[in-house]
């Protein structure tokens, strides 16, 4: 089993920038593409960004130059540094690993923007 633990969601001005944490343990061997995914109310779940232990990394286009997601293999981390922050980034944040077959999801952050 694997937990994953975020922090750093919170309530920010538009135009203003989060750091979004998720601490991976437990069984984390082979852990290999880890992620942020948001889900606003009323909306689907959508992939925000991810990231291979190599460092390849995917972005949906509404965050493209404005997130970054990293990752710190040494401790099992991945962040997600969100600038320019717009009320439509509004949302419950997930962080999702990927080991082998199987995906474990954390428990969510709120992230609010007011206009």
């Amino acid at each position: 089993q694997v937990q994953l633990v975020e922090s750093g969601g919170g309530l920010v001005q538009a135009g203003g920038s989060l750091r979004l944490s998720c601490a991976a343990s437990g069984s984390i061997f082979n852990i290999d593409r880890m992620g942020w995914y948001r889900q606003a109310p009323g909306k689907q779940r959508e992939l925000v960004a991810d990231i291979t232990t190599g460092g390849s990394t995917t972005y949906v286009d509404s965050v493209k130059g404005r997130f970054t997601i990293s990752r710190d293999n040494a401790k099992n981390t991945v962040y997600l540094q969100m600038n320019s922050l717009k009320p439509e980034d509004t949302a419950v944040y997930y962080c999702k690993a990927n080991q082998n077959i199987r995906g474990y999801w954390g428990q969510g952050t709120q992230v609010t923007v007011s206009s």
